[in-house]
């Protein structure tokens, strides 16, 4: 009898509005998951989500899928895989500005995106204090400072908030109604048996290469993991 373990496998889902970039975005994180272990598959259909033997298979689903529509059946399929163990991550609009109509998906994510400023603006991601030890962040910065746009975000309650974001009180270019407003930026939760990792930073690809933020992105996509 072999004592090999199978390699861990990964879905790649990537499309939707290409203004996020999710092949160039997603092709940065495709080494990592391979050199971890991870047997990965790419797909630009949502379909995959209809595959239940597949995902049942899968141990980690990472999108990349800004905007677009999913339907019933195929979001069903997703949450179901996630309950039963599949993890699911991503970054910025591709996990949480995906399927704006569909609710059902927005409560398995745990946030939905509501709003940026027009303009890019410096700002920073803050670690909150109590969670500066879990496994995303260990030992990185408390404060990451970006260029970048920044989200605003409703969340679901029961998110685990990892880092959080506040807009600037006197900047012009923030909206009166968020001036001062300190939302999530990076949060998990749990699915069922699953996980879910989703970070808010990654409207372009620099910002995907920040030594930081990247590390931040790749942990998050292993701590999702099953």
């Amino acid at each position: 009898m072999s004592t090999v373990e199978a390699p861990r496998r990964a879905l790649v889902i990537r499309g939707g509005w290409e203004g996020h970039a999710p092949v160039e975005t997603t092709d940065l994180f495709l080494p990592f998951l391979r050199e971890q272990g991870f047997d990965v598959t790419v797909s630009d259909s949502l379909d995959a989500y209809l595959d239940a033997d597949a995902l049942a298979a899968t141990d980690l689903i990472v999108q990349c899928w800004t905007m677009g529509e999913i339907t019933q059946e195929q979001s069903a399929g997703l949450a179901d895989a996630v309950r039963a163990g599949t993890g699911l991550a991503g970054w910025h609009g591709g996990i949480c500005d995906a399927f704006r109509a569909h609710t059902g998906y927005q409560w398995l994510t745990g946030g939905q995106f509501v709003m940026h400023p027009a303009e890019w603006l410096d700002h920073t991601v803050d670690v909150l204090p109590e969670r500066a030890d879990h496994p995303v962040l260990a030992g990185l910065p408390g404060r990451i400072p970006l260029h970048t746009e920044q989200y605003l975000v409703h969340t679901a309650p029961d998110v685990e908030v990892l880092a959080t974001t506040t807009f600037a009180a006197d900047d012009p270019g923030v909206p009166d109604e968020a001036r001062g407003v300190t939302c999530p930026a990076v949060w998990t939760r749990r699915w069922g048996g699953g996980r879910v990792f989703v970070s808010t930073i990654g409207h372009k690809l620099d910002d995907l290469t920040d030594p930081t933020v990247r590390t931040l992105t790749e942990r998050g996509l292993l701590w999702a993991a099953r």
